[in-house]
């Protein structure tokens, strides 16, 4: 593919590039990679200054740079072909699915599938090996469902939603279109939910339901319970990483995105756009407000203000975490014999 191309295919606004300036610099792309992995015929992008230094030497044969007329200037002297755009890492990802399409199974119904008269599938469905689909369960229009799936009663899949091999649906559970889930994550178990008493822990049933709006992703060996009665409901655009933890009767509002390892415990309500690092732990029945945001292993004991930052345990605004922790280096070690 030649720059040019891949420029006019490209959707979002650009600030400037090369081909206007030197026109004869028009190289054949064959590939991407890494600013510090690039070779000739590859596709890289610098964004910010963490790897400004790598335009002197990179093999790459064309960019996506920041609006630096430095960097763009050192391109050019290069005969580095180059587009400039305000959000090079967001270009980049567009840039990416010109090169690359994820693997997927072609639509059609393996024969070792299981699945239930009463389930309803659309058209151009796609079922893996030794997938089991229940009674009642629908499966919308071009979706895909890996191999080793299993579906409980009345699960409903969104269109062009994609179950990665090996996940786990439960009963009731509602998943919208253009969703992924990945291998391994459950949706819809039951939540954990048991009442003391003098006999010992008494189960409550789990008669409520779990509901993925649209373009959501869930990541690799993710959990997401349904609570007692009710709904846990994950909104549209949301993003969760491997190994999250989400209670049941949780409710996360849309774009919102949850790092490897957190954990939510019953009934937290997460407002749009809401960040939580890898390792935050949120105790039960908080808020969280629209934008917030929790660094890495945040322990969250308390409603936090839309807009915040936070860090720490218990968790508190992340300046005024980071001047204790400088303060705590200051301390002398002790000379005492333990």
């Amino acid at each position: 593919m030649k720059f040019s191309d891949l420029v006019q295919r490209l959707g979002i606004e650009i600030v400037n590039t090369s081909l206007a300036k030197h026109p004869d610099v028009d190289p054949d792309l064959l590939n991407i990679a890494a600013i510090d992995q690039s070779q000739p015929g590859t596709l890289s992008f610098i964004d910010g200054n963490r790897f400004s230094h790598w335009i002197h030497t990179t093999q790459a044969d064309g960019l996506i740079l920041p609006c630096d007329p430095q960097l763009q200037s050192v391109a050019t002297a290069r005969d580095i072909a180059w587009i400039a755009t305000a959000q090079p890492r967001f270009l980049f990802a567009q840039a990416l699915s010109h090169f690359y399409r994820p693997w997927r199974l072609a639509p059609t119904i393996d024969p070792t599938a299981v699945i239930h008269p009463t389930a309803s599938l659309g058209t151009a469905v796609s079922i893996g090996a030794h997938s089991v689909i229940h009674e009642r369960s629908q499966i919308g229009e071009g979706a895909c469902i890996h191999a080793n799936c299993v579906l409980y009663p009345e699960v409903d899949i969104g269109d062009r939603s994609v179950l990665h091999a090996n996940c786990v649906i439960h009963e009731r559970s509602q998943i919208g279109a253009d969703c992924v889930i990945h291998s391994g994550a459950v949706i819809g178990a039951e939540g954990f939910g048991f009442v003391p008493t003098d006999q010992g822990w008494y189960k409550m049933p789990q008669s409520g339901m779990t509901v993925l709006e649209e373009n959501v992703e869930v990541g690799c060996n993710t959990t997401i319970d349904r609570p007692a009665v009710g709904e846990t409901r994950i909104g549209r655009g949301t993003k969760i990483d491997n190994l999250v933890q989400v209670a049941h009767g949780c409710q996360i509002g849309p774009n919102c995105v949850l790092v490897g390892q957190v954990g939510l415990a019953g009934h937290v309500e997460l407002g749009p756009g809401v960040v939580l690092g890898g390792q935050v732990g949120v105790a039960d029945y908080l808020k969280i407000g629209k934008g917030a945001i929790a660094t890495a292993r945040a322990g969250i004991t308390k409603n936090i203000a839309a807009g915040t930052m936070i860090s720490g345990f218990p968790a508190m605004p992340t300046k005024l975490w980071l001047k204790m922790m400088a303060a705590l280096r200051k301390l002398p070690l002790s000379k005492s014999k333990v």
